[in-house]
């Protein structure tokens, strides 16, 4: 099989299930903006521990589902973006909770902080500070695309806790290179 169609020279794709749509459908962004944020978490990975490997792995795998179910052509408005193409749930209060607990962990071992903070730092701790970023991107993406298709508010709030957690662990790989975070401090005069 080769890597390469032709198919998408006009500037259409295929959803899952073959039906094709122009490539600024939002579908098509908001799958992409998972794709980008897998790619930075995949980057991420291969500067931490094996430990925060090992959750980062769990992540990208929903995260793909999630981009999967994006993708899917179905009914308009009749199915979810929260299950995979199988009816299966991709996402679970298990897996909400877990980076809760991760978050709640990583608070804990930093000192707290009293202001705002520049991304910076380490390379580790800039890294998460992109995938922060991306991951509020597309947050924002599929809330736009909610107004279209039924999205699962696990799916939201998984993604809204995901941001949290990659700031929480920006800090903490700060804390533990030794490196200092770049503070902001605002004077209104």
């Amino acid at each position: 099989m080769k890597l390469y169609t032709k198919l998408g020279d006009d500037g259409s794709t295929s959803l899952y299930g073959g039906r094709r749509v122009m490539k600024d459908d939002i579908r098509i962004e908001v799958s992409g903006e998972i794709d980008e944020l897998n790619a930075h978490i995949g980057l991420l990975s291969t500067m931490v521990d094996n430990d925060v490997t090992e959750l980062l792995d769990e992540i990208q795998a929903r995260l793909f589902i999630v981009g999967a179910t994006i993708s899917s052509s179905g009914i308009e408005g009749s199915w979810r973006v929260s299950k995979d193409v199988y009816g299966n749930s991709c996402l679970s209060n298990v897996e909400l909770a877990r980076l809760e607990q991760e978050i709640d962990h990583l608070q804990a071992a930093i000192p707290s902080i009293d202001t705002f903070v520049l991304p910076g730092g380490c390379i580790k701790s800039a890294q998460s500070h992109v995938c922060r970023t991306v991951c509020r991107r597309v947050e924002r993406r599929l809330v736009a695309l909610s107004r279209d298709v039924d999205i699962d508010a696990l799916t939201m709030r998984f993604l809204n806790r995901l941001s949290d957690y990659f700031f929480s662990l920006a800090l903490y790989l700060n804390f533990i290179e030794g490196c200092g975070e770049k503070k902001l401090y605002i004077t209104c005069k």
